[in-house]
């Protein structure tokens, strides 16, 4: 079948864009119809469009919203690349920062010169997200001096806030109840903080699994992924998602495992010396079971959110001097900025670049019945 898409570049993540509408309209077709698109499972993808990465491996279904208050509904999807599986449990913040626009160049949000708001339902974790994206001459502007880690060049920013994101999957801020947890596994017994914020995560410190925080995506070895599974696994137990042997094929996409240690001075992927003074941590993420080669967005969020809260790992390890955390990744440096109230979390920001690569259509190799549909 012939399909209407667009490619799109959100943050350090790459994916597809589809239009609900455009969706099967059995919803028990859209994995097939997802899997097919990005030639999964298939380690190249080389019969799709996917590009044999987890982080190029994404898809985002944008729908004009009927919710009062609301621009666009969105619904995010982690194409595994080795299973038959795609997974809908949680967002990607890289991609949402590509939602605004594609919004807006669809004209399912009018653009409003200089800036234009998109709010943004993400379906997958039921939370808002404002996007603000700069237009110019009635268009997305693409052009710009923005530059983020992990991305080539520089673009226009593009202004994402996360409000109210604790209990985004788990619908608690600690799905165990516990700032701390001990996973028992097969080198030992492990300390563990699992916090959902824009998404769950994991977080270990690197020097417990005997890491030093600095290591970059090829230096992990099969060995290394395989214990911090090992760890992750168990953490997906705790929060309820399957049980921990299921865990890789059933919740691989979340929670995610966040490796973190205290600032210290590294050279990124790009061979640029990062110094201490420059971050307030070091901060190394897992995605499907590889090592990310920057910083998830929802990570990032979680990282700060977790950095102000109280017997976390991380509120022992960052030491917080200002409303701005920075995260030292494998690509760089993330800022993020946290808004106050009365010494709680109101709101957290971070700011990304986006661009379109491709409007066109995809050819999928099996039949799918296409038609618009109700939620």
């Amino acid at each position: 079948m012939k399909v209407p898409i667009s490619v799109m570049r959100g943050g350090t993540s790459k994916g597809i864009f589809i239009n609900f509408e455009d969706m099967p309209v059995d919803r028990t077709l859209w994995d097939g119809f997802l899997l097919d698109i990005m030639g999964s499972p298939d380690q190249r993808q080389i019969d799709g469009l996917g590009g044999g990465n987890s982080l190029t491996s994404k898809a985002a279904i944008i729908k004009k919203s009927a919710i009062p208050d609301i621009d666009v509904e969105y619904t995010f999807a982690q194409v595994s690349i080795e299973n038959q599986l795609v997974d809908f449990r949680g967002n990607c913040g890289n991609i949402s920062s590509a939602v605004g626009p594609y919004a807006i160049e669809q004209g399912l949000v009018p653009a409003v010169e200089r800036m234009t708001s998109v709010k943004i339902f993400n379906t997958n974790t039921q939370k808002v997200i404002i996007a603000e994206v700069e237009v110019e001459h009635g268009q997305v502007k693409t052009e710009g001096e923005c530059e983020i880690p992990g991305v080539p060049g520089t673009g226009s920013p593009i202004y994402l806030s996360f409000t109210d994101a604790q209990g985004a999957v788990t619908g608690k801020l600690f799905p165990t109840g516990h700032p701390v947890n001990h996973v028992k596994t097969a080198f030992g017994t492990i300390a563990v903080s699992i916090i959902d914020v824009a998404n769950p995560l994991v977080f270990v410190k690197a020097q417990d699994v005997g890491l030093t925080g600095s290591e970059l995506p090829a230096d992990f070895t099969p060995h290394m992924l395989g214990q911090l599974e090992e760890i992750r696994s168990a953490a997906a137990e705790l929060c309820g998602f399957c049980l921990k042997d299921e865990a890789t094929i059933k919740s691989p996409a979340v929670p995610k495992l966040t490796l973190v240690a205290p600032p210290a001075a590294y050279s990124d992927v790009n061979g640029i010396r990062r110094e201490a003074d420059t971050m307030d941590c070091r901060i190394r993420m897992m995605s499907m079971q590889k090592p990310h080669q920057a910083l998830a967005i929802t990570g990032a969020i979680c990282t700060t959110a977790g950095a102000f809260l109280p017997d976390t790992i991380l509120n022992d390890l960052i030491r917080i001097d200002a409303n701005i955390v920075r995260l030292g990744h494998p690509s760089g440096i993330i800022e993020t900025k946290v808004d106050l109230i009365a010494g709680h979390i109101s709101n957290i920001k971070v700011v990304r670049t986006a661009r379109l690569i491709l409007e066109g259509y995809v050819h999928t190799k099996g039949s799918y019945h296409h038609t618009v549909s109700a939620v």
